[in-house]
């Protein structure tokens, strides 16, 4: 298995228990000290966490069958960049009252966390595309 592939795998392991434990933590701990709106916040970072882990995964194994393939690891590290700066900016929003964050620093980094996953997302797509153009062709 190629490094990058492997990288993106563990990488996703990594993000997804700490998503199973990011979220229980939220449910169980943080529940009663956060407001409805808040824990709303919380947990649609812990959603989007998941839904990248996944993508994340998906990208280290179709790196497995193309090594080579740029746009596929580009792709994997939006997802992760967008994991850090969007599911992790709604974490820290969620709990700006109980730890002292400056919202004013954390507001723009959720659009930009959004659209890493977004540029992740076109980049999968325009990876697999070329990888279709030319099998088509043979």
């Amino acid at each position: 298995m190629e490094n990058s592939s492997k990288k993106f795998l563990q990488l996703s392991a990594i993000f997804g228990a700490l998503a199973v434990g990011i979220g229980a933590f939220g449910a169980h701990g943080l529940k009663p000290l956060l407001t409805d709106y808040q824990v709303n916040i919380f947990e649609k970072g812990v959603h989007y966490q998941f839904f990248h882990t996944l993508a994340l995964a998906v990208v280290g194994l179709l790196l497995a069958q193309e090594p080579g393939n740029r746009k596929l690891k580009l792709a994997g590290w939006f997802f992760v960049a967008g994991m850090v700066g969007f599911s992790g900016s709604l974490y820290l929003l969620a709990c700006r009252d109980l730890i002292s964050v400056p919202t004013a620093v954390l507001g723009p980094v959720t659009p930009l966390g959004g659209l890493c996953f977004l540029a992740g997302w076109v980049l999968l797509w325009l990876s697999q595309r070329k990888r279709n153009i030319v099998q088509s062709n043979k």
